[in-house]
């Protein structure tokens, strides 16, 4: 996985907004981030809540880039950085938080991944999925940068571990869903040019905000599913 695309993606500043809006109640003080790419999203997410951020990522070159880009941008709360995976995480080590932000759908053993997560948890505390939704809007870009599949709502709420409950559940971004369809079936781009990220976070993702609630969060090209460890 070379994930080229997260340096493309760190412009979608709307959408960020918006899905760190709906994250935000379930983030607790200690926060473990999964899979966190180069480290673009956890200043969204970081509220004065947070006390401490853990940033897990399995690509070390990407670790550098997190530790350069939070000494520039003076992060909120204390963090470390680990080049690893669940596995790698101290088995004392509990988080009231887990994150995985558009990083599931990289896992092949998805229910797996989950369950060993779950063990990291405090009691009572939560862990979010962000991921690409439906299977039939997956294209040559979902092949291109490592994607095993694409959730449904009850797909991605059918593996909730053993041990915890579905608190949160819904689509986002109801208007991205078809310019996403549009890709599939029209574009068949294996990558999408940063002109179209632009126009989908700043015209598609502001539409989508005033949409999805009048939907009741039923239709959208992602899906947010959140667990609470009972």
């Amino acid at each position: 996985y070379i994930g080229s695309e997260l340096e493309t993606f760190r412009h979608a500043v709307n959408w960020k907004q918006y899905f760190a809006r709906h994250v935000a109640p379930y983030l607790g003080e200690s926060v473990l981030e999964v899979g966190a790419g180069l480290g673009e999203t956890a200043p969204y997410l970081c509220t004065g809540e947070v006390k401490f951020w853990t940033f897990l990522e399995p690509d070390s070159s990407f670790c550098n880039q997190i530790e350069s880009s939070l000494d520039r941008s003076g992060f909120q709360a204390e963090y470390t950085v680990l080049n690893g995976t669940v596995d790698s995480i101290d088995q004392e080590l509990l988080f009231d938080t887990i994150l995985y932000m558009d990083v599931l759908e990289h896992i092949e053993q998805d229910r797996e991944e989950l369950q060993k997560a779950m063990l990291k948890l405090k009691s009572g505390g939560c862990m979010v999925v962000l991921s690409p939704a439906h299977q039939f809007l997956f294209s040559e870009f979902d092949q291109s940068i490592g994607h095993y599949r694409r959730y449904a709502l009850n797909d991605l709420a059918g593996l909730c571990p053993a041990g915890m409950s579905v608190v949160c559940r819904r689509y986002l971004d109801s208007l991205g869903l078809f310019a996403s369809l549009a890709n599939r079936l029209l574009l068949r781009q294996s990558a999408p040019a940063l002109r179209q990220i632009l126009f989908w976070d700043r015209v598609i993702v502001r539409l989508s905000r005033l949409l999805d609630p009048l939907l009741f969060y039923r239709v959208g090209k992602s899906v947010l599913v959140v667990y609470r460890k009972d």
